[in-house]
C-alpha cells in the first residue's frame, strides 16, 4: 500500500514537472512577444530602419561582405555564418523602432562574433551536426526501444535531451554577449540616446530570457525523465 502510494506521488510530481516546464517556456514567449509588442511602437530618435542600423555596425567593423537580406515571418531574424549574411524579418528591415533597431543590432553582434571567432559561437556551431545527428539516431532508436520496453525507451530519451541542454547551454553566452555587443555599438555609434538605450536593454533580456527559460525547461525535462527511469526499474 505504501508503495502504491509512493508511485501515485512520484507520477505526480513527474506531470508537476512538465507542467512547471511548459509554463516557463510560455512565459517567457509571452515576455518577448510583449516587449517586442511594447518598443515596436517606440520610434527611434535617429528615425533609421533595422537596414541603417545593422549597415552602420557591420560597417563600423569592417564587414562590409557581409550583406543584409530581408525574411518573411515574424521574429525569424538571425545572422547565417556560412553564407555571411544577415536575415532581418520585414517589420525589423523596414521598422525605426525600438525593437527593430534593437533586433538588428543584436544579429549583428552575432556577425561580429563570427569575425571575431568567439569561442562559444566556434563551439555551438561544431556541435550543431553533433546534435542533429544525435536527434536523428536517437529518435530512430526510440521507435524500436518502443518494443524493447519503458526503461531502454526512457534512457534514449535521456540521451536526446542531455544533448539539447549541450547545446542549449552554449548558446546562452552566445546570444548574451551578441545582445552585450548590440547594446555597445548602438551606444557607441551615437544612434540611441541614453533611454533608448535602457528601452532597447528591455527589449534584448526579454529575447535572452527565452533561451533562459529553455534551459531551465530542458533540465525540468531531463530530471522528470530520470525520475520515470528510476521507477520503471
Amino acid at each position: 500500500m505504501f508503495d502504491f502510494m509512493l508511485l501515485g506521488l512520484e507520477t505526480g510530481f513527474t506531470i508537476f514537472l512538465a507542467i512547471i516546464g511548459f509554463i516557463i517556456v510560455l512565459w517567457a514567449q509571452a515576455k518577448v512577444s510583449g516587449s517586442y509588442r511594447k518598443y515596436s511602437k517606440v520610434q527611434s530618435q535617429k528615425g533609421l530602419s533595422g537596414f541603417e542600423v545593422a549597415r552602420k555596425i557591420l560597417d563600423k567593423n569592417g564587414l562590409t561582405d557581409v550583406h543584409i537580406v530581408e525574411t518573411q515571418g515574424h521574429l525569424t531574424d538571425h545572422y547565417d555564418p556560412r553564407r555571411k549574411v544577415v536575415r532581418l524579418s520585414t517589420d525589423v528591415f523596414h521598422g525605426d523602432s525600438i525593437a527593430s533597431i534593437s533586433v538588428a543590432a543584436h544579429e549583428v553582434g552575432h556577425a561580429i562574433q563570427d569575425k571575431d571567432g568567439y569561442v562559444y559561437m566556434k563551439i555551438r556551431a561544431a556541435l550543431v551536426p553533433i546534435v542533429n545527428f544525435v536527434n536523428v539516431l536517437g529518435y530512430f532508436a526510440l521507435a524500436i526501444s518502443i518494443f524493447a520496453g519503458i526503461t531502454t525507451y526512457l534512457k534514449l530519451g535521456i540521451i536526446l535531451v542531455l544533448a539539447t541542454l549541450v547545446f542549449q547551454l552554449f548558446t546562452l553566452p552566445v546570444e548574451f554577449n551578441a545582445s552585450n555587443r548590440a547594446k555597445q555599438e548602438l551606444e557607441t555609434l551615437g544612434l540611441v540616446d541614453n533611454n533608448e538605450l535602457k528601452m532597447a536593454n528591455s527589449m534584448l533580456m526579454a529575447a535572452a530570457m527565452t533561451y533562459v527559460a529553455g534551459v531551465i525547461s530542458t533540465l525540468i525535462s531531463l530530471l522528470r525523465l530520470v525520475l520515470m527511469a528510476r521507477d520503471s526499474e
